[in-house]
């Protein structure tokens, strides 16, 4: 049962730290003006609000990892697993929750690329974060 739970938490702040990654990401392209120089109108501010929501919603997508993935690559199980909260912000946030049109197209038409490379950000760094816990297990025998 403590395995379960140190899985989880492992899943839990790799995700966390995935968020933290993806909102320097995304902030920083915003404030470099990369964003706009791509004709999208996504430049948010830093603010700790912002910041937390981030986290917190990378610490639960983070949860996907629980699903095994039949590669050991942090690469691809990082593009593979963004996808999920890709489809979720494209589909669900965008259209409904922000009022930006399917797939945020309001925002610009490269927009729906930058979200599966901002969520590819997310899945690499918290799968990278989950395997240098893992390694730390195998070679300490705990967390």
């Amino acid at each position: 049962m403590v395995e379960i739970f140190r899985h989880l938490s492992v899943c839990f702040t790799g995700g966390v730290f995935g968020g933290l990654v993806n909102a320097l990401f995304v902030w920083g392209l915003g404030a470099l003006g990369v964003v706009a120089f791509f004709g999208m109108d996504i430049a948010p501010a830093w603010t700790l609000p912002w910041l937390y929501q981030r986290m917190v919603w990378g610490g639960i997508w983070g949860f996907l990892f629980v699903v095994p993935v039949m590669t050991r690559s942090v690469w691809v199980r990082g593009a593979l697993l963004g996808l999920f909260p890709s489809l979720v912000q494209l589909l669900v946030v965008f259209p409904n929750v922000l009022d930006k049109g399917m797939f945020g197209l309001e925002l610009g038409a490269l927009t729906p690329a930058y979200v599966l490379v901002a969520n590819s950000v997310w899945g690499v760094a918290a799968a990278f974060w989950m395997t240098c816990a893992q390694e730390r297990v195998r070679r300490r025998g705990r967390l």
